[in-house]
């Protein structure tokens, strides 16, 4: 029997939640509801799912500013109808930066790029991403996707719970609201501002009516890419008009691997989407189905899974061209059948990265999806990196900057070592899942090195456990630190934290709404778009919603 079916799933919800599945044929999930009705109202004027997704990505960057922002990177996939398509939008380093260049700035003695400031900021890649998406597949206007941020930015919102709490912690963080702007626009009032109080954006509002009328001519290489120069030398940076006019995002094939009857798709290198295909092909050597989904056993292998994915990630992935080993070796079913057997069932370990050649901090990222009723299906992600990113913001035009380049090594035999035009290690990375060559469901969890250990979770559990999408998203989560450590949420099952200790993790018990355990939008396709429709679910982590018609 087909997965792409309503039978599939068990309908009763099983983990504490005040959210249930929502079914339609035309659907838009994000953590912010202004941006799925940003997304709807494309949908509603004719437009189809990549319309929708541009939309509701240009309005997070207004209403979730400690995430993300018109300097984000961005990264999507998405089915066209007939096949499936990735864009790497990762920002590029400016022409002027090398090993040297830091070395000279800072002096021999520095170990890693800084993190924040000018010296952290890479080319930005969002809004060419939507550019891109809208000039290849959109069916609107651009400059009417994003009227609503710009209006949103221009009439203001009330800041919502989890968005106020963040805000109000980046506040007290010196190294991030001493940087050129910050202040200026994100403590209006010489704070941040209060949960309900009225948050207005002017410049973000000016730059958005600029990149919609000019296509993003203004950004990358116009005024706004003038201003943003400008900015970033007179704080010391080095970026000039030529880095933002030279930039191009890439169109790029996604990498896979199988699992219980369905195939998950991620974007390839130089992102860690790579981990959650290792660690899933080192789990089709265990019977998961055989064992209770929130028992001890079933969470210990998917933990010393992600161990050993993410030791190789660490490793080795880094650009595609500075690799030292191919996404296609790191995939190998030999290579990872030979990293199962490191797992021991009964303990804990510390585990290392291999050899397939051979026979983070806290951050702050937005995911969302869409789906039409003609099948379109868009899987999205932008981020800022860590909170509010580098902290450079240009107030003219509301421009707040991610802060990528601190993901560069400075070690010359690193694959990832800084060099001119050059992306970074990256942690964001949208997932796709498809059955038989068909699409099944597009799907994210947001949060740093989260992202991938939370693609793990959620999708055993509703192909190994046939839990619906949205008791997926609920259910507790881990996540894996380094060596021994883990964090497990507060709603897991005491019997299972004692059980997890007693083979040696070690762990803090923790409850964060919004980083720790990342938080998803899922959109699960139940038969024919235009009949059966979709089910959507949206975390309880965030201030969001899935929302349709």
């Amino acid at each position: 029997m087909s997965l792409a079916t309503p039978s599939h799933f068990d309908w009763n919800a099983g983990y504490p939640s005040r959210r249930l599945p929502v079914f339609a044929r035309n659907v838009v999930a994000t953590s912010h509801p202004l941006a799925v009705q940003a997304g709807l109202r494309m949908l509603s004027a004719g437009g189809n799912a990549v319309d929708a997704a541009v939309a509701a990505a240009a309005v997070m960057t207004v209403v979730e500013p400690c995430s993300n922002g018109l300097g984000s990177d961005a990264f999507c996939i998405l089915w066209d109808g007939r096949q499936l398509h990735g864009l790497n939008a990762s920002g590029r380093a400016p022409q002027a930066w090398s090993r040297e260049h830091f070395l000279r700035k800072y002096g021999g003695a520095i170990q890693s790029l800084p993190v924040r400031g000018w010296d952290t900021v890479t080319v930005p890649g969002a809004v060419a991403s939507w550019v891109a998406l809208s000039e290849r597949f959109g069916t609107l206007p651009f400059a009417d996707l994003l009227a609503p941020a710009a209006e949103i930015a221009e009439r203001g919102y009330a800041v919502p719970v989890v968005i106020g709490e963040k805000w109000a912690a980046a506040a007290g963080v010196p190294d991030l609201v001493s940087q050129p702007g910050f202040a200026d626009v994100f403590l209006p009032r010489g704070r941040a501002p209060a949960v309900g109080e009225l948050f207005r954006m002017p410049g973000a509002a000016k730059a958005l009516r600029l990149i919609g009328a000019t296509k993003g001519a203004a950004y990358y290489g116009g005024e706004i890419a003038e201003a943003i120069a400008k900015a970033s030398q007179a704080g010391g940076g080095a970026h000039t008009v030529a880095d933002f006019a030279a930039y191009r995002p890439e169109w790029v094939e996604p990498i896979s691997k199988d699992f219980h009857g369905v195939t998950l798709h991620e974007i390839p290198p130089n992102g860690q989407g790579i981990s959650a295909l290792m660690a899933l092909g080192i789990l089709k050597h265990f019977d998961l189905g055989g064992l209770a989904p929130d028992g001890v056993a079933a969470q210990h292998l998917q933990i010393e899974a992600m161990k050993l994915a993410f030791a190789d990630t660490y490793r080795y992935v880094a650009e595609p061209a500075s690799m030292q080993v191919s996404a296609a070796q790191l995939l190998d079913d030999a290579y990872l059948a030979e990293r199962a057997k490191l797992i021991d069932p009964r303990r804990a370990q510390d585990l290392p990265a291999g050899n397939p050649d051979s026979p983070h901090r806290r951050g702050g990222t937005i995911y969302l999806t869409a789906a039409d009723e003609r099948g379109m299906m868009v899987s999205f992600i932008q981020s800022n990196y860590m909170g509010f990113g580098s902290g450079c913001v240009v107030p003219e035009y509301g421009v707040s900057l991610q802060n990528r380049g601190h993901g560069f090594s400075l070690d010359p035999a690193s694959a990832n070592c800084v060099a001119p035009g050059k992306r970074p290690f990256h942690t964001i990375i949208p997932a796709f899942v498809t059955e038989n060559g068909q699409p099944l469901m597009s799907y994210g969890v947001m949060g740093a090195n989260m992202q991938p250990q939370g693609h793990l979770q959620t999708l055993v559990r509703m192909v190994a456990y046939r839990q619906n999408p949205q008791a997926a998203c609920d259910a507790p989560r881990w996540r894996f630190n380094a060596g021994l450590e883990i964090n497990v949420e507060s709603g897991m099952d005491p019997a299972t934290v004692q059980g997890l200790a007693a083979l040696g993790h070690r762990m803090e018990v923790i409850q964060d709404s919004y980083q720790d355990f990342g938080a998803g939008q899922f959109i699960w396709r139940l038969g024919d778009p235009a009949a059966e429709g979709y089910a959507a679910a949206s975390d309880p982590r965030r201030d969001g919603q899935a929302a349709g018609f």
